[in-house]
């Protein structure tokens, strides 16, 4: 029989050692959720960089015009360069950061207890709420701002991503509104 896994954002996931093969990936909705935020991330930032290279090129542009087409301000072959090289810092800087999420599932996998069977244990399933009570009761509150997500809140307070969704019930942590409060367990900043 041949190894099987999961495709998650174009990238083969194969189940660690002594997991058993099950109909449910190891993977739990809340850690997909959190690299779909990822990838969103991602994709707002290559969406910022074209943005960038557009005003830059308007920006040459108008500079042309001002000079009366005499001279050009950035040639051709430098605005191509320039691009070049933005991509390959893109390149690189995604680069990292996909291999950054594979260390974080490929720890998550590691963390997940197994029962006899050598499924993941569903403790917070069985209780019927899905939220767990053993995140820090001492926090800090946030008020939602435009582009924020939880991944990137977690990340800018140093809190743990479940343990925000824990201690704020959400049901869908993809569902955030600008405005809304949250309570950040142990914020760091």
């Amino acid at each position: 029989m041949g190894k099987s896994g999961w495709i998650l954002g174009g990238v083969l996931l194969l189940p660690a050692a002594g997991w058993a093969q099950s109909a449910e990936p190891p993977v739990s909705a809340l850690d997909v959720a959190n690299l779909r935020e990822d990838v969103r991330g991602l994709t707002q930032k290559v969406a910022d960089l074209a943005l960038q290279v557009e005003q830059l090129e308007a920006e040459n542009a108008a500079l042309r015009a001002k000079l009366g087409g005499t001279r050009e301000a950035v040639s051709p072959a430098q605005l191509r360069d320039a691009e070049a090289e933005l991509r390959a810092t893109f390149q690189s800087g995604l680069a990292a950061a996909q291999a950054d999420t594979l260390r974080q599932v490929s720890a998550l996998l590691d963390k997940l207890p197994h029962d006899a069977g050598g499924a993941p244990a569903r403790a917070e399933a069985a209780a019927g709420t899905g939220f767990r009570t053993d995140f820090p009761k001492e926090g800090v509150t946030y008020v939602v701002q435009k582009g924020d997500t939880l991944a990137l809140i977690a990340k800018k307070t140093g809190a743990k991503f479940q343990d925000i969704v824990n201690a704020n019930r959400l049901a869908d942590p993809s569902h955030i509104r600008i405005g809304q409060t949250l309570f950040i367990p142990e914020a760091k900043n």
